[in-house]
């Protein structure tokens, strides 16, 4: 498919390669055991090939998506060999993501129309959301941005710290309070600091748990409420950020989030240590919201815009 004849940076390529190298390996470790001694993709093969892509994290009703389609290509030419599944299932796994709007992106941007563009971030403790945001700091000002960020996840100390680390390390203003105030407040000075200082994006960290979905959902819609009255259609981007190596975990994330919030993009971090890179298929499949970020590795430039075609040539090369 002529998709994959797209130019990848050799760089971030080599990166992406590096870190699904996991997902990859445990994949084909299974798939070449689902289609051992046949030579043409039958029932079995088909078979098999479901409990290969369940395993991997793709998830279910996402696997049945693919084996659907995978069916109708073999009704139509009866002597599929299974020499050719990899390709298929390339292929067809790009066309799924391609009906989710989403991993067109190479390089990190941001609407030019919003000034202040602001993204509201949420995610559990532990995904990796306060890392996220202190690399997407770091790649927004390369792009020569203003940056300011917002500490607004207030209940835990270590969370505020942990951002002011960030701050420093890419040298960008950050707005806090202490540790308990309310986090809508932070939300609104940021916003005023930013229009004073003229900055292109705001980034507002948000709290990763409260004691159930309700207090979750208020405290988020009270967040957006204020920001409003500074910025009338803030936030522009509710991130959801989602820990990859938990696999299935993710999805429920993402459900409950979902269910608390409208998410409008996704990142899924820690790509690299696992090998449940799969989840970022099924995720994208399932929730219909785009993934914008996958994180591939430790370092700041390893927080990668993903693309769907660089995404699936790495993971089936």
């Amino acid at each position: 498919m002529s998709f994959f004849k797209k130019i990848f940076s050799s760089e971030k390529k080599e990166t992406l390669d590096k870190g699904l190298e996991k997902s990859k390996s445990s994949f084909f470790g299974k798939l070449s055991k689902a289609v051992a001694g046949k030579s043409k993709v039958d029932d079995e093969v088909l078979d098999n090939l479901e409990e290969v892509l369940v395993t991997s994290d793709v998830g279910v009703n996402t696997t049945l998506k693919i084996i659907e389609r995978i069916e109708e290509r073999v009704a139509k030419d009866k002597y599929l060999g299974t020499d050719e599944l990899n390709q298929i299932l390339r292929e067809e796994i790009a066309s799924l993501l391609s009906e989710t709007n989403s991993g067109e992106e190479t390089e990190f941007s941001i609407p030019t129309s919003k000034k202040p563009y602001v993204m509201m971030v949420v995610g559990v403790n532990g995904v990796g959301k306060t890392t996220t945001i202190g690399k997407l700091a770091s790649q927004f000002k390369k792009q020569g941005l203003k940056v300011v960020l917002g500490a607004a996840d207030t209940f835990r100390a270590a969370a505020i710290d942990q951002l002011q680390v960030w701050a420093d390390r890419v040298d960008v203003p950050i707005v806090k309070q202490s540790m308990g105030s309310d986090p809508a407040s932070v939300a609104f000075d940021t916003l005023k600091s930013a229009i004073t200082q003229d900055a292109d994006v705001v980034i507002i960290d948000t709290a990763g748990r409260l004691h159930n979905k309700i207090n979750l959902m208020n405290e988020l819609t009270k967040v957006k409420r204020v920001m409003q009255k500074v910025v009338d259609d803030a936030p522009h981007d509710v991130l959801l950020v989602l820990d990859g190596s938990t696999g299935q975990n993710a999805f429920e994330q993402a459900k409950q989030f979902t269910a608390a919030t409208e998410v409008t993009s996704l990142a899924v971090t820690k790509l690299d240590g696992t090998a449940k890179g799969g989840v970022v298929i099924g995720i994208s499949d399932q929730f219909q919201i785009p993934v914008k970020y996958i994180g591939v590795g430790e370092g700041i430039d390893d927080l990668q815009v993903f693309n769907k075609y660089e995404f699936v040539d790495s993971f089936f090369k």
